[in-house]
């Protein structure tokens, strides 16, 4: 059973069972109906109290229940609510720890509520392109006052319970229990077990003073917000709705509201995230049983942008850290960078002095390896290049002990390749951070030929630890991330070669909700970094072609932001990308001497060039098993890339647009004389897919 039924004297105690968050699947809802039913039945019993077992009251919907026949199964939430609502004996909710979604709702639908300092309340639901659907528009604004309760359903975040407990003339906590919560609420429970006639949230009046004017500042402020997610808004007019409309007309609104932001694009895409970076942290021949490593203390080789940015993670995290460069000065370079950006944090008020001084308190530095002997992890943050990394590693190799972990940073090179420098390739691992490394959610997780199970294990809990969302790669050039981002810049040059300003293809593809178009991002990560890597590219791959405006721009020295010019010049001091007519005279001149007529591009073709070339890309990254799924790819692009979350990644838009209409749009790609018709034939995988009339997500 999800649900528990006892009895405490005169009080039924009906409690939450379904961890990890109690969430309201059709078994436990089942149970807490009969339950309610039973107590409701037994003259004995004066008061019921809903309680929640383990770490939470309730979190709101099952997940594993998301889009089956389960989630409306009967009782469904409304009817759970409206039995709570209705019963003629007083129910009380003893809420703790966690109180979200549809649990926030089936405590809004009992008579009396009781809380534990520091509970955490929500309603979630706009993160999921949704909103409340079991009440929660109508009850909190009823129960807590509407502008408060506005700003919890608009934003979707947690509120600490004893600041929601100060609002002025709130009737959402009855009390609030220091102690044990239990003996506290059948101590209430037995308090009114006699108090008639029995409150009901829905007979609350929503109430503002100036509603009207109220309501449209909101819609102008949330409007301006969340453009790309039309979840928010309908959230506000919900809210409206209790204010100006009777309860069960205001269900009524509510609940059209919800059906109807369930099939939007953009409730899916933002659904498809979810669900996605939970699967991202499952490793199917990995068990979540298995036995990590204990990791008391990081080394990390580089002060760097890279190599501070990184020990940052997991100095916030309390775990001490040691700092190896080859110079003094190095050293002392890293060290200042890392206080500055703490400092910055400080200065905002993000972080707290004492906080601050804990963390730097954690980092040490050296100029030897022999003083990361005792470190239960290392991480190389060294120059990109596979004789540097050799050094590096045969030097761990002799002084680690048995047993460390040795990652590497490496964003592209051959992990494979670095393990065989030890004599221990169990032990190596890939753990590719992006820039900047202490902001960047992405951590590419790269998992060597030898890399043992419970190292892999290990990297992903402590990923988690350092609030990094996990993606495993299989060993390749480029992984995931990298490997897709070189075609998509292939055909982002190719463009510029067939009649596109860097300009145009950047506003583009921004303008499709990408946070950096290709140019704007190559100046700011630094040109050099990509002209290395085709250096590497045509001694390896000859035959794979490329515009050479990239490396004409290169040979001029504007490597980007940090000389200044790239693509774009710039300001000293200033980051805003101004268009150069340098730049445009040299990529018309290059187009001269191809014999090139230009000719006008859509923005439309830019975006399926561009997006289509990851989606090819990456339907051979699955289709050699370097990738698990199709969502994980998702999430590298979502939280590395800048890919607009509404649109749920690259493999989700795909799925979105059809599969047969994108292979349609590469077919006319491969025609085109400049481009690479060789590279636009489909993968194996979505030309299988295409042909079953499948999509990635099947």
């Amino acid at each position: 059973m999800t649900a528990k039924y006892e009895v405490r004297g005169p009080v039924a105690v009906i409690t939450l069972d379904n961890p990890p968050v109690n969430g309201l699947g059709f078994e436990t809802r089942k149970a807490a109906a009969e339950g309610v039913e039973r107590a409701q039945n037994d003259a004995a019993v004066k008061a019921i109290v809903i309680a929640g077992a383990g770490k939470a009251f309730s979190g709101g919907a099952d997940i594993r229940e998301f889009g089956s026949p389960k989630a409306l199964a009967e009782p469904n939430l409304h009817s759970l609510i409206n039995l709570v609502e209705s019963c003629d004996k007083p129910v009380v909710a003893a809420l703790h720890t966690v109180v979200m979604g549809g649990g926030l709702e089936l405590a809004l639908g009992c008579h009396y509520r009781v809380v534990m300092p520091g509970t955490k309340v929500a309603l979630p639901e706009v993160k999921l392109g949704l909103l409340p659907g079991g009440g929660g528009t109508q009850r909190l604004p009823r129960a807590l006052g509407v502008e408060p309760a506005l700003n919890m359903i608009v934003s979707g975040e947690p509120v600490n319970a004893e600041l929601l407990a100060q609002v002025p003339g709130q009737k959402l906590f009855d009390r609030v229990i220091e102690g044990d919560l239990l003996e506290g609420a059948l101590a209430f429970a037995a308090e009114i077990a006699d108090a008639r006639p029995l409150p009901k949230v829905r007979e609350l009046k929503a109430r503002h003073p100036e509603a009207e004017a109220f309501f449209q500042f909101a819609r102008n402020t949330v409007s301006a917000m969340s453009k790309n997610f039309p979840a928010p808004l309908r959230c506000l007019e919900s809210v409206a709705a209790a204010v100006n409309m009777k309860f069960e007309d205001g269900m009524k609104f509510e609940r059209e509201g919800f059906t109807a932001l369930m099939f939007t694009p953009e409730s899916k895409a933002l659904r498809h995230a979810f669900f996605a970076e939970r699967a991202a942290s499952k490793i199917p021949d990995v068990p979540e049983t298995t036995p990590v490593r204990a990791i008391n203390k990081i080394a990390v080789i580089g002060a760097g942008t890279m190599g501070g940015g990184i020990s940052m993670n997991f100095l916030n995290a309390g775990i001490p850290v040691v700092i190896l460069e080859t110079q003094q000065e190095a050293l002392e370079r890293g060290v200042a960078t890392i206080r500055k950006n703490y400092e910055a944090q400080v200065k905002k008020g993000k972080l707290k002095e004492d906080k601050y001084a804990q963390r730097m308190a954690l980092l040490s530095t050296t100029l030897a390896y022999a003083d990361l002997a005792d470190a239960d992890l290392v991480i190389e943050a060294v120059f990109e290049d596979i004789a540097v990394k050799e050094a590096v590693f045969k030097q761990l190799d002799a002084v680690m002990k048995p047993g460390a972990i040795l990652a590497s940073n490496t964003s592209t090179l051959d992990v494979d390749k670095i393990a065989a420098f030890t004599k221990r390739p169990q032990d190596v691992i890939g753990t590719h951070f992006f820039s900047p490394a202490n902001v960047m959610k992405l951590l590419e997780v790269v998992r060597g030929k030898h890399t043992a199970k419970d190292v892999l294990a290990t990297v992903m809990q402590l990923g988690k630890k350092i609030r990094k969302t996990c993606v495993v790669s299989g060993v390749c050039d480029g992984f995931i991330g990298n490997r897709m981002i070189e075609q998509y810049s292939r055909q982002a040059g190719f463009l510029l070669d067939e009649g596109c300003t860097p300009e145009q293809v950047d506003k583009a593809v921004e303008k499709f909700g990408f946070a950096m178009g290709p140019f704007r991002m190559g100046d700011l990560a630094g040109n050099d970094v990509g002209w290395y890597i085709r250096k590497r590219r045509y001694q390896e791959k000859p035959e794979l072609r490329y515009s050479r405006t990239a490396d004409l721009l290169c040979e001029q020295g504007r490597f980007g932001q940090k000389t200044g010019a790239g693509w774009y010049d710039y300001v000293p001091g200033k980051r805003d990308a101004m268009p150069s007519q340098l730049v445009v005279d040299m990529i018309a001149k290059h187009r001269a001497e191809l014999g090139v007529a230009p000719r006008k591009i859509s923005d439309e073709e830019i975006v399926q060039r561009l997006v289509y070339a990851l989606v090819n890309e990456a339907a051979h990254i699955l289709e050699e098993g370097i990738a698990t799924r199709a969502s994980d790819i998702d999430m590298v692009y979502l939280t590395g890339y800048g890919f607009p979350l509404w649109r749920g990644g690259p493999m989700c838009y795909a799925d979105t647009v059809g599969l047969f209409n994108v292979v349609q749009s590469m077919k006319r790609f491969a025609k085109n004389p400049l481009d690479d018709a060789k590279f636009w034939q489909p993968a194996p995988l979505l030309a299988r897919l295409v042909a079953e009339g499948k999509s990635f997500n099947d």
